[in-house]
């Protein structure tokens, strides 16, 4: 079986992680903020904030952002639950922008539409989640502009897009945004097995997220209600969360930063060789803003249903059933029961629902070889034209 990504382990990972089981901390220790100064330097942004999970990475900075009961967050239907649940968990109500036909990433236009109507109806957004979808980067610009205008604050959902750039600067830099979350699961570009980080230039932003995703407990008597009690005190001041990054996870994020850029070259190698073998084929290949280099986490293919005779869960299981472990990304967020409870109607978002209906994902990762690769191209083209 091909699958659709998985993780690159090398044995400097490999020792990294072995040096840290043999030392003295195997949490809150050096390591962690060795990892989160690395990521933070690379993308050019002033604070990074390692937790366990990118989901746990958006929560932390929606309660930053002071996002709470009342409040609306906006983000784009295709995407993991996770950018919309973490307006959720902070008692905030969620709603969707539709996506634009090129990109799949959250529509400028669409927002503008939307930003205007809800003004008129005292509804706007406190804070919007822009998901960097494949790993290329939103029109965050345009995106930036808007927020200028009407008020709200920028998260970037960069879970797919370390590595990658928008005009020309490394997603995750700040130019555009309060705060960018990258995550680094397993078939993400760089893994730490589990685990996120929030990155954010905002001083105080830095300080309450840092705050937050360690129980809210604080040893710093610049935070404190009084004067501590001796050398021990330490004191609860913020409703925290045990959301801490191990010193064995930040030690694989470490030693995998170092590949970062080659594992992205890769990809985009990968992803033109694609581009070229699936020429001519009754599908659509991604299509590029010049504005983005993409960090390519997914190789999203739409299939032209009204020329194929198939459908697309007979592409999706033929393909399956012959060994390439292709996926789709994502299901529309607000298709899912727990927010068709909440009213939502599929209608709602068309482009959202088109893409789904047409969408697969095919396998892309640093290590997949030209074989496999032809392997994938040959059995897609072979399922396209079987019945044709």
């Amino acid at each position: 079986m091909i699958p659709y990504g998985k993780q690159d382990v090398s044995q400097a990972d490999i020792d990294a992680v072995v040096e840290v089981l043999r030392s003295d901390f195997l949490t809150q220790g050096p390591k962690v903020p060795e990892f989160e100064r690395k990521v933070a330097q690379h993308v050019g942004a002033k604070h990074g904030v390692a937790v366990n999970s990118a989901t746990s990475a958006l929560h932390i900075a929606c309660k930053a952002l002071g996002l709470g009961k009342g409040d609306w967050l906006w983000t784009t239907p295709i995407t993991f639950v996770a950018s919309a649940n973490c307006g959720l968990y902070c008692g905030a109500q969620v709603d969707f922008v539709d996506i634009d036909p090129h990109t799949y990433n959250l529509s400028p236009k669409a927002l503008e539409s939307k930003l205007k109507k809800a003004r008129l109806e005292n509804r706007l957004p406190k804070v919007l989640v822009a998901v960097h979808l494949c790993g290329q980067p939103c029109d965050m610009e345009a995106i930036h502009r808007l927020s200028q205008q009407y008020g709200f604050r920028i998260i970037e959902d960069a879970s797919h897009a370390i590595g990658g750039k928008y005009q020309g600067e490394f997603i995750g830099n700040g130019r555009y945004s309060d705060i960018t979350v990258f995550s680094f699961h397993p078939v993400k570009i760089v893994t730490t097995a589990e685990g996120g980080m929030a990155l954010t230039n905002d001083d105080e932003l830095a300080s309450r997220m840092d705050l937050l995703r360690s129980h809210g407990v604080t040893r710093d008597q610049n935070l404190m209600t009084h004067e501590p009690d001796g050398p021990w005190y330490y004191q609860q001041v913020e409703l925290g969360f045990n959301y801490r990054m191990t010193e064995l996870q930040a030690a694989l994020g470490i030693s995998q930063m170092d590949r970062l850029d080659t594992f992205v070259a890769r990809r985009h190698e990968l992803a033109r060789r694609y581009d070229e073998l699936l020429a001519g084929l009754p599908i659509t290949t991604p299509w590029q803003h010049p504005d983005s280099y993409s960090g390519f986490h997914l190789y999203v293919i739409r299939l032209q249903l009204d020329v194929i005779t198939k459908t697309h869960r007979q592409v999706f299981e033929s393909l399956r059933e012959q060994g390439i472990a292709v996926n789709v990304h994502y299901i529309p967020v607000h298709t899912q029961p727990y927010y068709q409870r909440m009213g939502f109607r599929q209608e709602e978002f068309p482009e959202a629902m088109r893409y789904y209906t047409e969408a697969v994902s095919l396998p892309l990762y640093q290590a997949l070889g030209y074989g496999e690769q032809d392997i994938v191209v040959a059995k897609l083209r072979e399922v396209l034209h079987d019945g044709n």
